[in-house]
């Protein structure tokens, strides 16, 4: 049995960005969201991370220092009734400084693989699932991936076929008055 989604971009969309977060010290819940991912998980969607970390081809923090920071948020997510299906993350940068993480990949934004891969992993149903990022780059991902509903946090114009909203909560009212 398949289940629906929300893909969410980490930066900008649960926490403030405030330029490569690799650290707990770093990182800070935007306002709103911690009760607007539990509306959703008890409405029935899996949530899903989806989220290009340059900061680690950078070499501004490693993988393990993402794995701790990102067990840590789905530790506080999950005491606030917040249940994360998956994260899933791309290191990789084709200009990247350390060598070992520089390359063109099909996993970083606006490719589709991290929507794909969580896909087949988590059967999820694209048709009734949704994307929320801040970046051009994620509403390409989710067009590409096909999924229906687009959310752009932006005070500009969304990417064509998308809609504009002004952070997760405001997503999460339009999508959940929609579907």
């Amino acid at each position: 049995m398949t289940v629906a989604a929300v893909f969410l971009d980490r930066d900008g969309v649960i926490n403030a960005d405030s330029g490569y977060v690799g650290d707990w010290d770093s990182f800070v819940f935007l306002p709103g969201v911690i009760e607007a991912m539990r509306k959703l998980c008890e409405s029935g969607y899996a949530l899903v991370v989806v989220t290009n970390q340059s900061g680690i081809a950078r070499g501004f923090y490693t993988e393990e220092d993402f794995h701790v920071l990102t067990d840590r948020m789905c530790k506080e997510l999950s005491q606030n009734g917040v249940s994360i299906a998956g994260v899933y993350f791309c290191p990789h940068l084709p200009d990247a400084t350390l060598a070992h993480y520089r390359k063109s990949c099909e996993c970083r934004k606006p490719q589709p693989g991290l929507i794909h891969r969580a896909v087949k992993e988590l059967e999820i149903d694209l048709t009734r699932s949704a994307m929320v990022g801040d970046k051009n780059s994620d509403m390409e991902a989710a067009l590409a991936s096909g999924i229906p509903y687009r959310y752009q946090v932006t005070s500009g114009e969304p990417v064509a076929n998308c809609t504009a909203v002004n952070d997760l909560p405001d997503a999460c009212r339009v999508l959940l008055a929609t579907v």
